[in-house]
């Protein structure tokens, strides 16, 4: 294992156009794809609307790519928000991101997507329950060895990922307009839908959605970064819009109305070619979504910890890039262990699934916090960098990033409400990270005006 590089070695630009997208593309089609739609079928008034929320979601999630493409664009050092937060609030703001990040919130996500591979890996292989967790052990592990031995090898595992997922879903949407019944009007008795509806609704469109400013992570090794990485943020997600509004178009007309509110709408739909095989070939989509996802937050999530580890004496380790795979070893190995020690407690715990929703319950609230403190970030850097070239400016300044800020802090209140108690715990997760920030003076003080500032390529 080769640790000497130091933190001031340069990092190579080795990643191109399509690397960025089938990144963005990767992780943003996880699992959500398959298991929400029929929340949002079940919970609005008239399918019609439902197909309205699906390109909401998607025009919300291009408002906040083009929000992240001025921000990278204009600050390309890896780390995404960490480096935003950071120049526009100053380092507590970064380091309490950064914590929030390693603690629970990507780790979390990580080894939840381990586990819903091994969930369904056993599913399809009929194998015993004890081997779930051995084999969401080995996925992560085998990820993040790859992702060690070179950003080559992580971004071609990447590449092949992603192709077999949009594949997958193509097959969806082929066998939904083309066996389908197109029984697609509401009942005439239909119940009127609940009053919070939209919240609810929202909630599930947009985390699905999740994943579209992960190219901000890697614009260090980009080429041509600044015009690359807003290009990618916004094919990425434009990609992604159009493909999830023709999956909830095939399983309406596939299904009908009614039938599109069922759970495992993704399943019944396959069975209507391959009848009594939908679930196996469901369990294939879902490995290897949840394979493409894992990977690509392995592969982004560990260029935060390394410029955070730059910053801050306590994580100093993370820091440090490998001389011969000219990768953040060091933050892929603790990145590493911190899953594989909350797959150890989730399988120790007994019925993970539930586990991994409270974990996602209760660090929603500090999700979109950290999200909304971004938006605002890219209004404070225009008044505090004036002067700082911007390769890409957001369209309809400063309107655009203000409707950003507001969906984001409408997704703060609305956590709030729906689940105050667990909002409180993920709070008080983050706060637990503020004495690591003030017990240990840092290694060194950051020069912001000369770390922050923008390199010339």
């Amino acid at each position: 294992m080769d640790t000497n590089a130091k933190p001031s070695d340069p990092i190579e630009a080795k990643l191109g156009l399509w690397d960025a997208v089938s990144i963005i593309v990767g992780i943003i089609i996880g699992v959500g794809i398959f298991v929400t739609p029929h929340e949002v079928f079940a919970q609005v008034p008239h399918p019609a609307i439902a197909i309205a929320v699906w390109v909401l979601g998607g025009f919300l999630a291009l408002i906040g790519a083009w929000c992240f493409a001025e921000l990278a664009s204009t600050y390309p050092r890896s780390g995404g928000e960490y480096v935003y937060l950071t120049r526009a609030f100053g380092p507590l703001t970064g380091f309490l991101f950064a914590w929030s990040q390693l603690t629970v919130t990507r780790s979390g996500s990580i080894a939840a997507l381990a586990y819903i591979f091994g969930l369904s890996a056993a599913s399809l292989f009929g194998l015993a329950t004890s081997s779930i967790f051995l084999l969401a052990g080995f996925s992560l592990l085998a990820l993040t060895t790859i992702n060690i031995l070179g950003v080559r090898m992580g971004t071609r595992t990447q590449h092949v990922l992603t192709i077999a997922k949009v594949f997958g879903l193509a097959a969806l949407i082929v066998v939904g307009f083309g066996w389908g019944s197109y029984e697609i009007s509401p009942p005439e008795n239909a119940p009127a839908p609940h009053g919070t509806w939209f919240a609810g609704v929202m909630i599930f469109v947009l985390w699905t959605f999740s994943g579209w400013h992960e190219a901000a992570y890697i614009v260090s090794e980009a080429r041509n970064r600044t015009r690359n990485i807003p290009l990618a943020l916004i094919t990425g997600t434009t990609i992604v819009t159009v493909i999830y509004v023709l999956v909830n178009l095939a399983y309406l007309f596939g299904l009908g109305f009614e039938g599109a509110k069922q759970p495992r709408t993704a399943e019944k739909l396959l069975d209507l070619t391959w009848p009594g095989y939908g679930s196996r070939v469901m369990d294939i989509f879902i490995m290897v979504s949840a394979l493409g996802a894992m990977n690509g937050m392995i592969f982004t999530s560990a260029r935060i910890y390394s410029e955070f580890g730059a910053d801050h004496r306590i994580f100093k380790i993370m820091s440090q890039w490998s001389q011969r795979w000219k990768t953040p070893i060091r933050a892929l190995v603790v990145q590493g262990l911190i899953c594989l020690a909350m797959i150890v407690g989730v399988w120790w715990a007994e019925g993970g699934k539930k586990t991994f929703d409270a974990v996602v319950e209760l660090t929603a609230a500090v999700f979109w916090m950290f999200f909304c403190l971004t938006g605002v970030a890219l209004l404070v850097l225009r008044a505090k960098d004036p002067a700082t070239p911007r390769p890409f400016r957001v369209p309809g300044y400063p309107l655009v990033p203000l409707i950003f800020c507001g969906w984001c802090a409408y997704m703060v209140i609305g956590t709030v409400f729906y689940d105050a108690l667990k909002s409180l715990i993920g709070l008080g997760i983050l706060c637990a990270g503020l004495p690591l920030y003030f017990i240990p003076k840092k290694l060194k003080e950051r020069k912001t005006e000369q770390d922050l500032q923008p390199v010339s390529k």
